[in-house]
Order: C-alpha cells, then sequence, then structure tokens
C-alpha cells in the first residue's frame, strides 16, 4: 500500500523540493584528523546495525494503544469534551494521536538524512565528512524503521507539520555550512531525542520501546557530532554573526515549540470551532504536556550553551519559554544513559532467547529419552 493512501489528511505534494544553497567543498588534506572526531566516526562504524534483524518485528502492536500509557497524557483527558466522546472516539484520538508523532519523527529522520548528506558535501574537513557519511546511514535506517513501524503495525500516518517543514527549509536553503549542523544536529535532533526518550521510558510495549531506544542509541552520537564541530567553529566567530546564529537558534526553537500542539491530529473529530478552540487550550494547560515540553528541551538547551550561543538575549528566550533550568543538563550523562539503556535491552532480550533455546533442547533431549 502506498504511504499516501495511509495519510489522514491530504499531503500536498508526493515530493517537496527545497533549493539548496551552498558549495560543494573537496579537501585534499588527508592526514589525521581529530582525535574526538576520529574515536566517534570509529564508533558509528562500530555501531551500525540492521533493522531488520535487531527489531522484533513480530511483536503485536495494538494501533488504538500504541504505546500502552494512561489516557491521562492526552491532552482534553476528564474535559467535558472527552466525556462527550464515543468510545470508539476515544479510541480514533489515541490512535491519531500515535501516528502523528510518529509520523513527524519519520519525517525529520528523512530531514536528517537530507542535512546529513549535506553535511558531507559541505563542511571543510575531512574528519567531519566521514562522519556524517555514518549519519547518513543511521538516519537511513531510522527513516526505514519509522516507515514501517507506521505501515506494519498502525496503518495510519500524517503528512510532515508545517512547523517541521518551515525549520527544515530553513537548514536546507542556508548557504552557510554551519547551518545544518545547528539546524539538524541541534534543534531538531536535540528535540527528537528528548522525545524519543519521553515515550521509551513510559511505553510499557516492548516493540516502540526497542525502536526507540535503538534509534536513540544513534542519535545521542549526532548530538555529540555537532556540538564538537559547531564549539570548535563558533569560537572564532564575531558577535555580529554568533548573533546571526542566536536568531536561528530562538526562531527554530518557537517553531519546535508549536509543533508539538498537533493541532491536526484532531481533525478527524470534525471538531466545531469551539470544540477546537477548547483542544488548543486544553493541549496549552495541560500539566502531562507542559511537563513533556519542558523535558524536550532538556537536550537542546544545554547543547546551545555548549557550543558557545549563550548571551543573555539567548537565555531570555529560553526563560520565557520556560525551559532555561534545562542548562544544567549533563549532554555527556545522557548519551552514556542512552547507550546504556539499549545495550540492556539487547541483553535481556538475547538472555531470553538463549533461555528459550536451552528449553528447547531439553525438551527435545526429553522426547527422545522417552
Amino acid at each position: 500500500m502506498s504511504t499516501h493512501d495511509l495519510y489522514t489528511i491530504p499531503a500536498e505534494l508526493s515530493t517537496w523540493d527545497v533549493e539548496m544553497a551552498g558549495t560543494s567543498k573537496f579537501t585534499w588534506e588527508y592526514d589525521d584528523g581529530r582525535d574526538r572526531m576520529l574515536a566517534l566516526y570509529q564508533k558509528g562504524k562500530d555501531k551500525q546495525w540492521d533493522s531488520t534483524k535487531r527489531i522484533d518485528w513480530d511483536l503485536e502492536v495494538d494501533p488504538y494503544n500504541v504505546l500502552g500509557i494512561s489516557d491521562q497524557t492526552i491532552a482534553i483527558y476528564d474535559t467535558p469534551l472527552w466525556h462527550k466522546l464515543s468510545e470508539q472516539q476515544r479510541k480514533d484520538v489515541r490512535l491519531h494521536g500515535a501516528s502523528w508523532q510518529f509520523s513527524q519523527f519519520l519525517h525529520g529522520e528523512q530531514g536528517a538524512m537530507i542535512c546529513s548528506a549535506k553535511i558531507v558535501e559541505s563542511v571543510p574537513d575531512l574528519d567531519s565528512k566521514f562522519y556524517a557519511a555514518t549519519q547518513t546511514m543511521d538516519e537511513a535506517r531510522h527513516a526505514e524503521t519509522y516507515a514501517r513501524f507506521l505501515q506494519d503495525k498502525v496503518g495510519l500516518a500524517y503528512p510532515i507539520n508545517q512547523h517541521l517543514k518551515a525549520l527544515l527549509d530553513s537548514t536546507l536553503s542556508d548557504s552557510r555550512w554551519d547551518m545544518p549542523y545547528l539546524g539538524m544536529q541541534v534543534l531538531i535532533e536535540g528535540l527528537a531525542l528528548a522525545a524519543f526518550g519521553v515515550m521509551r521510558d513510559i511505553t510499557t510495549q516492548p516493540l516502540p520501546k526497542q525502536i526507540l531506544a535503538y534509534v536513540m542509541q544513534d542519535e545521542a552520537r549526532h548530538v555529540a557530532f555537532g556540538r564538537m564541530a559547531l564549539r570548535d567553529y563558533y569560537k572564532n566567530l564575531s558577535e555580529t554573526e554568533l548573533r546571526e546564529r542566536e536568531d536561528f537558534v530562538i526562531e527554530g526553537c518557537y517553531l519546535m515549540r508549536d509543533r508539538l500542539r498537533g493541532a491536526e491530529s484532531w481533525e478527524h473529530l470534525n471538531l466545531s470551532k469551539q470544540e477546537h478552540e477548547d483542544v488548543m487550550r486544553a493541549t496549552e494547560n495541560s500539566d502531562y504536556l507542559r511537563l513533556f515540553r519542558s523535558l524536550l528541551f532538556s537536550r537542546i538547551v544545554p547543547c546551545v550553551k555548549d557550543i558557545g550561543l549563550w548571551s543573555p538575549r539567548l537565555q531570555q528566550a529560553y526563560a520565557d519559554m520556560g525551559v532555561l533550568e534545562m542548562a544544567g543538563q549533563s549532554l555527556d550523562a545522557l548519551m552514556k544513559q542512552d547507550e546504556d539503556i539499549a545495550d540492556r535491552l539487547d541483553e535481556a532480550r538475547f538472555a531470553e532467547e538463549e533461555a528459550e533455546r536451552h528449553e528447547e533442547v531439553a525438551d527435545t533431549i526429553s522426547l527422545g529419552a522417552s
């Protein structure tokens, strides 16, 4: 079935053409690069995996409760509108909410694949080209994984959200080589990492937990890559150049914050204008979604500070968003946690499979003896 057949609202076009600016840079300097970057490149090579083999696609998923979590996470839960809905409509709310969220993950991963390919073209140093090439493969695998999950397990998809689309457009159409790093590695990947982490930690379902944990293991390296490259480069920029990057970050963060409302995921209910306004108000006032939104900036804010974009103006913007306190998060600790969780998940799965094999062998021996 075509993905277009799964879209609950029409996608404008089958393809989206973005006019990219900038220059493809070759380098004839093949000497050893930065030790930290080359170590990250080696890790990127060592950690490649096959989604058809590492993920257990035989696991069942209830499309009407994809994550297996409480309805209290739904913005309109226990409101007059919620009580007005039939049980089937509530099931549809759960389905469309999960479909919308994972669809944006999918579109973001394709955007990351294209941005990392652009980094290979435009970044001037070879060690960064090497790592970005491994990231391009990572992002292709992530897009493949989310597409299969939506097609085979959820059965419903949404087109790209206008706010995510706007940020990708700004990132890809900028001629400066560092902007794909800033837009993708810091903003989009940082927010995605945090969203994946929240959902990984609250889901009770093994298949989405596997997908989110394994994708996060890769994405943690990608954010580290952006930090390394931009921290070195931004040390030498003028105040004017730094202010331009800060303007981009502030605008991008507001776009990412607004993306979280998911307004289009409610269209299937055919709400009246007043009911739609009630949904948006409930979304703004939901304690769970406020916490979720705050946590989503737990990767972005400390990363922006780490790369050297930390003027009083930028700090005020984060204070206005209510996320300034996230600057104290340790990115290295979060990255290690992401890697450890994926490794422990593998260990548990393989131990269980090994136990099952031993049981099968014992049963076979028992049958032979009898």
